[in-house]
């Protein structure tokens, strides 16, 4: 049995191909529909913003009652302001992907 000439030989090419076919769909799909608006992408930043400071400003109001309850200093408040931040990372980066997918389609 002959190989197939025009299949890639390893995986390092099949991934190469795959990346150079994703680039020109998304080269086609920004010819044919253009850059989103100055609007949409600033109302996105602004929401992504959103999704990052609420948790953690209810990590940090969460903290701060735990400490005063507590009288433990900053210990909880530190220790939510971390969680809330990451959790609010977390949250933005997956909006963000699916924003990605959803301008991909």
């Amino acid at each position: 049995m002959t190989p197939d000439p025009t299949a890639p030989a390893n995986d390092g090419e099949a991934r190469l191909a795959r990346s150079v076919e994703r680039r020109a769909a998304r080269r086609a799909f920004w010819l044919a529909h253009g850059e989103r608006s100055l609007a949409r992408n600033l109302a996105m930043i602004g929401a992504l913003g959103w999704l990052v400071v609420t948790p953690t400003l209810l990590g940090v109001f969460l903290g701060r009652w735990l400490d005063g309850q507590f009288g433990s200093g900053l210990l909880w408040t530190g220790a939510l302001l971390t969680v809330g931040l990451v959790l609010g990372c977390l949250i933005a980066w997956r909006r963000v992907e699916q924003i990605q997918r959803e301008d991909e389609r």
